[in-house]
């Protein structure tokens, strides 16, 4: 005998269809400090707001990598995200004295001081309101051999996934970002 769920009186009030919530598909592209903001402040004030949120690494392995997170830095060299005391010197320059010894450290201090000015979390704090947020982080396997990248390397919660599970994913997705 089939139950006939059609007939089954609605007294709990649940709506026919559940709202799902909107979700955020997200490719970290570079493990750089000045490039592990952007996808971090996007994932949590998506979370934040209720969307369902992944981010999936290529290259921006480092940013969830157990040692090198701590330790991520900015180059000058090419680099068209330099803070703004930069931006007021022409690119070439920015590039050439990038070159010099220990100008990317003096860049990378530079923009922690920057972010702390602007009241932002740090990248381990970021990190942390991602997880508790719920945001889903995945490794790319393939990216983890080509860097030699092992499983326990990488910080708690780290999720491992090929590029086809993350494309069912952001297959479904309102929102995907490349960054």
């Amino acid at each position: 005998m089939k139950a006939d769920f059609a007939a089954v009186p609605d007294v709990q009030g649940v709506p026919e269809e559940f709202p799902q919530p909107k979700r955020l598909a997200l490719i970290v592209s570079k493990g750089t400090l000045d490039q592990a903001y952007p996808p971090l402040v996007m994932a949590t004030t998506a979370a934040s707001m209720g969307w369902e949120v992944a981010i999936f690494t290529f290259y921006g392995l480092d940013i969830v990598h157990k040692d090198r997170m701590p330790k991520l830095s900015v180059s000058p060299v090419g680099n068209p995200a330099m803070p703004p005391p930069m931006k007021k010197v022409p690119v070439h320059i920015p590039t050439l004295v990038g070159a010099l010894p220990g100008m990317k450290s003096a860049a990378t201090k530079m923009m922690k001081n920057w972010m702390e000015k602007a009241n932002l979390a740090s990248i381990p704090e970021l990190l942390e309101i991602a997880n508790e947020l719920g945001i889903r982080m995945y490794a790319c396997n393939t990216t983890l051999n080509v860097m030699g990248v092992s499983k326990e390397d990488l910080i708690d919660g780290v999720e491992f996934a090929g590029a086809p599970a993350f494309l069912d994913f952001a297959g479904e997705s309102d929102v995907q970002l490349f960054i």
